[in-house]
């Protein structure tokens, strides 16, 4: 039975795959807003504060190197688990941080951590969703994502309401990790329990997983990348500045929060909001590109990220911050997983988390760009000038996708792009 034509079931995975990515998405939902505040109040000017929640973003780029060989050496179960012990080891770092030095390096581990725990879950849902859903399943995963990160702020509020210290926000994560981990303990791991399902007529068969893990663990990220070289200059680069206008508005929105003087519990209840719409798209996105092609949920995603970054530069009061915020969260919400699907659809059928970890390697390279440039930029002129060259990439962005995904994701199915052999 093909890929296609086997029996598929949301319910099947939720457990396994949707569960441990809520609740790990709950605790950093709950941190993410905080990181340039706490940073702020340990002394941090506005670029220091910029460039310290940058670096989670730094971190997943470093992580993503190791991530595809550590995911197909000790399996998605394992590599989530080790990936939520790291975390509490940086969540910990961050929590005692009397300078924004240690901040920085508890911030940089927590990224890392993320890299991994990130892929383990695409991985397998690419293997396992048929390609005929695989943009409602992955926009699933990524609405998954969300609500964790619409949950996370308002948690936060009402830690910072409760303790009156922003530090007590990162208990809210080490918690999440820790329950992480007891649930991957508990739920059996799908990649064993639906193997037989993956047969073609040999029910007591293996797949030839030896062959698979020895491929990936000698192909390496940057191998990876130049035996596919082609697609990822071009996608990649289209990947690269959405991952970079999401990530600057996860760090942007907090910094001129507190740029105009919204009060912390205000910024992370604006937030939550914002992330409330944002989710609330999950699955309007994933219909729109299985119906409509990528590209109907592409660009109108980065146009909308464009323009909300510009208007972002003129926000002087709360209620327009609020706006903005929310209008910003709306274009993020019509392109839920389109990172995702792009590279489910161009990944191997037979080994995707090579490339996967390649492809995820160039969405974070932009992820991390974006809050060091903003950094930059508000250290040399201002943060709205920072903010109105972010929206300017985000329309450049969205020219590159109405170029290239015509071409190597056409509307009809193509072969995949071949892997290292």
């Amino acid at each position: 039975m093909s890929t296609d034509e086997r029996p598929f079931s949301i319910r099947a995975v939720a457990l396994a795959a949707f569960l441990p990515t809520l609740i790990f998405s709950i605790g950093e939902g709950a941190i993410i807003p905080i990181i340039p505040i706490v940073a702020s109040n340990l002394g941090a000017g506005l670029a220091m504060a910029g460039l310290i929640g940058g670096m989670i973003m730094v971190g997943e780029v470093l992580g993503d190197i190791p991530s595809g060989w550590v995911v197909s050496r000790i399996g998605e179960r394992n590599a989530m688990i080790w990936a939520s012990l790291l975390c509490i080891v940086g969540l910990s770092v961050c929590l005692l941080s009397p300078t924004t030095l240690a901040l920085t390096i508890g911030v940089f581990l927590i990224g890392i951590a993320t890299a991994v725990f990130a892929l383990a879950r695409h991985a397998f849902m690419t293997g396992y969703v048929p390609v005929k859903y695989r943009a409602r399943a992955l926009s699933t995963l990524g609405g998954v994502f969300r609500g964790g990160w619409f949950v996370g702020p308002f948690i936060s509020a009402g830690v910072i309401g409760l303790f009156g210290d922003t530090h007590a926000v990162f208990w809210v994560h080490i918690a999440a990790c820790v329950l992480v981990a007891v649930v991957l303990f508990i739920v059996p791991d799908p990649s064993t329990t639906l193997a037989a399902q993956r047969q073609t007529g040999h029910p007591h068969s293996e797949p030839d997983a030896g062959k698979q893990e020895a491929r990936a663990r000698t192909e390496g990220l940057f191998r990876t990348i130049w035996a596919n070289r082609g697609v990822l200059a071009h996608m990649g680069v289209g990947a690269a500045l959405i991952g970079g206008l999401r990530s600057s508005r996860t760090v942007i929105l907090p910094l001129y929060a507190v740029a105009i003087g919204i009060s912390d519990t205000n910024t992370a209840l604006i937030i939550g909001l914002a992330g409330a719409v944002d989710f609330a798209l999950f699955y309007v996105s994933g219909q729109i590109m299985d119906r409509f092609g990528r590209m109907s949920s592409a660009i109108p995603s980065m146009v909308g990220l464009g323009l909300a970054h510009i208007a972002l530069a003129f926000v002087t009061a709360e209620p327009w911050f609020v706006a903005v915020a929310v209008f910003m969260s709306l274009a993020n919400g019509v392109g839920s997983g389109l990172l995702m699907t792009l590279g489910a659809d161009l990944a191997p059928p037979g080994n995707p988390a090579p490339f996967l970890g390649a492809w995820r390697f160039t969405g974070d390279v932009g992820q991390a760009a974006a809050p060091l440039a903003i950094s930059a930029a508000t250290a040399v002129a201002s943060l709205g000038a920072a903010v109105i060259g972010m929206g300017v990439l985000g329309l450049v962005g969205a020219g590159l996708l109405v170029r290239w995904i015509p071409r190597y994701v056409p509307r009809r199915p193509r072969p995949p792009i071949p892997s290292v052999e």
